[in-house]
Parts: C-alpha cells; structure tokens; sequence
C-alpha cells in the first residue's frame, strides 16, 4: 500500500480563529446594546450586521464546517416552538401590533432597557448568526 507523499490540511485562517471573531463580536454586541431600543439607529445597525453576516454566509469565501450527516434527536422538537414564534412574532407585526396586542419583541422591552442585558442578547444573536453563517 503507497502511502501519500503530502496530506492537505486546510489551516484556519488569524482572523476565522474564536481567538479573533469572538472579541470582534463582543464589540459589535456593546455598541448594539448602547443604542436604545427601536430607535432608527439600532435598527439599521441591526440591518447592517445582519447584512454583512447574510453576505458572508452567501459569499464562497468563507471556510465550512461539516453538517452532521443527519438532524440531532432533538431537533424536530427546536423547529416547532421556533417556527411558531417566528409565525406569531410576523403576524402580530403585520397586523400592527400595538399595546393591546404586543409582539414578543415588545414584551421583552422592558427587560432589555439595560444596556449591559441588551448586549449580552446582541451577543447571543450575533454568536447564533455567526454559528450559521459558518454552516
């Protein structure tokens, strides 16, 4: 049996390292939880990051990591509950939402009004976007 002269390992990229894209991320999330809540600056600053993540996820340039060969157990049991709060969370937009009838996003208000929770939420969206992004 001949053994292979070079084995190819892709080497991660400085800047693709958590070293690197986890402090990038916790400053985007301050800045993110600086802003007040829906006003118009942290609303296009949520479209820009969003855009830029959507944009690097689409792009060929960004290294993959390998899906699992089929869905976890308990997957099936995420997608329901995620799937009818996105569904309930657009139809209450929709239909104008108001103070007799809020979205989840104005319920959570009140608890995100300060700026330490509000970044540690940012955070988590941006690492979840960011966990996708990688997929």
């Amino acid at each position: 049996m001949e053994q292979p002269s070079e084995i190819a390992v892709e080497v991660p990229r400085p800047w693709d390292k958590p070293i690197v894209t986890l402090p990038i991320l916790a400053f985007l999330a301050l800045i993110g939880g600086q802003l007040p809540s829906f006003s118009l600056s942290a609303n296009l600053f949520t479209l820009a990051t969003g855009g830029v993540l959507i944009w690097l996820g689409l792009a060929s340039r960004m290294p993959r990591r390998r899906p699992p060969e089929r869905p976890l157990p308990g997957t099936v049991w995420w997608v329901l509950p995620v799937t009818v709060f996105g569904v309930f969370e657009g139809a209450t937009f929709v239909a104008g939402s108001g103070d007799e009838f809020p979205t989840f996003s104005r319920l959570a208000d009140p608890l995100l009004t300060d700026e330490l929770l509000r970044s540690a939420a940012y955070f988590g969206w941006l690492a979840a976007f960011w966990a996708l992004v990688r997929r």
